[in-house]
């Protein structure tokens, strides 16, 4: 859905061995980066707009940061945090490689108070099961257990608590995992609305056909608001990806 935006490598068959586009100087300089079809897709999702406030809540190696940069043509600011500092640690070369100007990383607590009750956008790429990438780990599936996935739901509910906090008055908080699970897709989504009733929706349909416009059906809409992506229905890996906007006036 999202190849028109980029190009796609296709599995090369046999003993071939895929090229190594990393070494690239076309890759050291920053010209592009190598995700899955669908994080760059969710991310697109997530509305983020030139000159907007964004907080990359959980943003890990920064893939989804670098995408949302390039969605605000480098302008505005996105501050990206993880809880674990050590998960940050490749995304200052990728912000090097990309020249990205509009990225501050936020690694302490004490620097996320400022940004309190202040962005445009607060995104959640929440730690989930990963049942979205079992296409290319399928042995992944027989290891999960259900104490896991329990675990994995406090951490979503707990997450997404702490970060509705930074979302400004009719702000968006973006819900994203590479689950296939409703457990931790739309039924966490109902529980956080349970919790929060101040939050509501996003139709995504109209986001959907103006940048995906050659793809209507690449994608399901959930009755909660959510899209889901999968293998069969958009080529790409599990994906779930939920905005809610605050109540309150602003964008």
């Amino acid at each position: 859905a999202g190849a028109a935006q980029g190009f796609r490598i296709p599995p090369i068959d046999g003993d071939g061995r895929h090229p190594n586009v990393q070494a690239e100087p076309a890759f050291q300089k920053g010209w592009f980066e190598v995700q899955d079809e669908g994080s760059q897709i969710v991310a697109a999702l997530a509305g983020a707009e030139a000159g907007m406030q964004v907080l990359d809540y959980c943003a890990g190696a920064g893939g989804k940061t670098l995408a949302l940069s390039a969605e605000m043509g480098n302008t505005g600011q996105i501050f990206a945090h993880d809880a674990e500092k050590a998960r940050l640690a490749p995304i200052f070369d990728r912000i090097r490689r990309s020249e990205n100007r509009n990225i501050q990383i936020v690694s302490k607590p004490a620097e996320l108070a400022p940004l309190s009750n202040h962005m445009d956008i607060v995104l959640v790429d929440a730690p989930c099961t990963g049942s979205g990438t079992w296409r290319r780990r399928p042995d992944a599936k027989w290891r999960l257990t259900q104490r896991q996935l329990d675990q994995r739901r406090g951490e979503q509910s707990e997450i997404l608590d702490a970060a509705r906090a930074f979302v400004k008055p009719g702000g968006l908080l973006v819900y994203i995992t590479c689950s296939v699970f409703d457990a931790e897709n739309g039924d966490q989504v109902a529980a956080f609305r349970a919790r929060h009733g101040d939050f509501t929706p996003v139709d995504h349909r109209k986001l959907w056909d103006s940048r995906f416009p050659s793809h209507p059906a690449a994608a399901r809409l959930g009755s909660d608001g959510g899209i889901s992506l999968s293998p069969a229905l958009s080529g790409t890996d599990g994906f779930y990806v939920c905005a809610l906007r605050g109540a309150g006036s602003g964008r």
